[in-house]
């Protein structure tokens, strides 16, 4: 029992003296990961993605707007020309980060049907916008492309938030600041409040709904569009999906996208 007393005796003198040292290293050791973990990540849940522009960086005067020959061209051509430019309606304005080309003979153009009451807006001169209503739910914007008569349009599948945030959440129904806002056509069209009502309207005039100027993306990444499994093999295949490599605000799915690295990877007819 002595024994035992003498062995205790400096243990208590250890535990007085070193303890809270040993207990504040210890904290500082298993914090440091901790704090370093989120940014590591890559999107986590919590995450928040800043706007890519300003809204104070975008001149919105009269110069802004795009001629209507900027839009007059081969849907090809005109949907990479698209990424990095302006939509702008009420307080809304959204950078455009993911396109894709709908062309005259494409098994996946509404234009293959003919000039329908719906159809019409696309066969309109390029610099008019074509909206529809998919599945009953989701307005989809696009841009006409090429001249009157071809029937040719950019779908807008999705973009980046500038400036209107609140109103953009509000007509979303999400409370969010992430890619999932905007990472999809429907969203697009949900965020700027359209309609079918809108197809029809010039892009290049003050009022309503507006493309504006914007910078060239330095980089592009293309791939097959999405979600058309009915049309032919040729153009199920045919890179004609456009968007601003590494952005965040692009929609599913990203596996199929690769650099544009020459303009003969996109096949024409």
């Amino acid at each position: 029992m002595n024994q035992k007393k003498r062995i205790q005796r400096p243990d208590k003198a250890i535990r007085i003296t070193n303890t809270p040292k040993t207990v504040k290293k210890t904290i500082k050791v298993e914090q440091k990961p901790k704090s370093r973990a989120k940014p590591n990540s890559h999107y986590l849940e919590n995450d928040k993605i800043e706007p890519m522009a300003s809204i104070s960086s975008i001149p919105l005067g009269r110069n802004s707007f795009l001629s209507p020959d900027f839009y007059q061209i081969d849907a090809l051509d005109l949907a990479p020309r698209l990424l990095g430019k302006y939509l702008k309606k009420d307080d809304v304005v959204l950078q455009i980060t993911e396109v894709e080309a709908y062309r005259p003979n494409d098994s996946a153009c509404h234009g293959r049907f003919g000039i329908t009451a719906r159809t019409a807006p696309v066969f309109g001169a390029g610099g008019h916008a074509y909206v529809y209503l998919c599945y009953g739910l989701h307005m989809m914007l696009n841009v006409v492309a090429d001249k009157e008569g071809i029937g040719a349009a950019v779908l807008v599948r999705a973009c980046a938030p500038v400036s209107g945030l609140e109103t953009i959440q509000q007509r979303r129904g999400i409370k969010s600041e992430k890619p999932v806002l905007l990472a999809g056509p429907g969203k697009v069209g949900q965020a700027l409040g359209l309609s079918t009502e809108w197809s029809g309207h010039p892009l290049y005039t003050p009022g309503g709904l507006e493309v504006l100027d914007g910078p060239e993306p330095e980089e592009i990444v293309v791939g097959p569009r999405v979600g058309i499994a009915y049309a032919s093999e040729e153009h199920v295949k045919a890179l004609w999906r456009f968007a601003i490599a590494g952005s965040p605000w692009i929609s599913a799915p990203k596996n199929t996208l690769t650099p544009l690295t020459s303009p003969s990877l996109r096949i024409r007819n």
